[in-house]
């Protein structure tokens, strides 16, 4: 699987690679680890228009020795994980230059959701947001340090975009991680629905055996899995109930940014993305 790791300079981009070391892929990923140098957007506002142009001048040599910096510790890293991949600098607008790179529908793009500041935050908030609607492929919103994966979170509906997430998991995750004993144990996956409290007509009537037969399916391939049913603002559940479950990931659809049921639920994957305190993989 083809993987591209949005590196900013942070620590998001260096834990982002240590999560594909990390994560139990059925096959090792092709990384391609991205710096996006952005001459046109400088740090800090030219305040004294006659000083305009040397702030200018100084502050784009920063950013060009923080982006060389970058790489080569980008390339460190990847040696020091033993990952197969490489680094690269590119210029330009920071999101439509990730688009670019970002792997086809059965790869995967990572981006870090914390900076080095409060511009970094904000920043990033912003391109994650325009990564999860407009990727290709799935999109991984990397949270905190990487850590073995023992507990998913999987949210469920019984939409087709549901179903890809699930097929994700089945797919592209081994169901055993190793222990510090040596030894394997089945990852657990906890397959959430949450009922509404208002449901529309486009919606349809909800299927439970759709969920049951997909914790069958995890089951089958060695995990352990089990439904877990809730009522109330989707995004909201999605959070608590994966705290409650101690999830090291969530993982969900998103139904694009079109269509009255996606205008209204479609944004649900963004509120998660933006609130959970853990990372989030969005399956598109």
């Amino acid at each position: 699987m083809n993987v591209l790791v949005a590196m900013d300079g942070s620590k998001s981009g260096e834990w982002g690679l240590n999560w594909m070391a990390r994560l139990p892929f059925v096959e090792p990923p092709r990384v391609m680890a991205l710096h996006v140098l952005d001459p046109h957007k400088p740090r800090g506002p030219l305040i004294l228009q006659a000083d305009g142009e040397r702030y200018l001048q100084k502050e784009i040599q920063r950013m060009e020795t923080c982006s060389a910096n970058t790489i080569k510790k980008a390339i460190q890293q990847l040696a020091l994980l033993n990952l197969n991949g490489t680094a690269r600098e590119e210029r330009g607008a920071v999101e439509s230059v990730i688009l670019k790179h970002a792997p086809k529908r059965d790869g995967l793009l990572v981006v870090g959701s914390h900076g080095r500041d409060i511009l970094d935050r904000y920043m990033l908030g912003s391109v994650s947001t325009t990564l999860i609607q407009y990727a290709p492929c799935p999109v991984l919103v990397i949270k905190g340090k990487a850590r073995p994966l023992g507990r998913i979170a999987l949210a469920a509906d019984g939409s087709d975009a549901s179903a890809k997430a699930l097929a994700f998991v089945l797919s592209k995750f081994q169901p055993n991680r190793s222990t510090d004993k040596d030894g394997y144990a089945p990852i657990h996956v906890s397959v959430i629905h949450v009922m509404p409290l208002v449901r529309y007509p486009w919606l349809g009537d909800f299927d439970e055996q759709i969920i049951e037969q997909g914790v069958r399916r995890l089951v089958e391939l060695g995990f352990t899995a089990k439904p877990v049913y809730r009522s109330g603002k989707p995004s909201e559940e999605i959070i608590k109930t994966a705290s409650k479950e101690r999830a090291d990931l969530i993982v969900m659809g998103t139904r694009g940014p079109s269509a009255m049921s996606r205008i209204l639920f479609g944004s649900v994957s963004t509120r998660v993305v933006h609130h959970a305190n853990r990372s989030v993989l969005v399956v598109r």
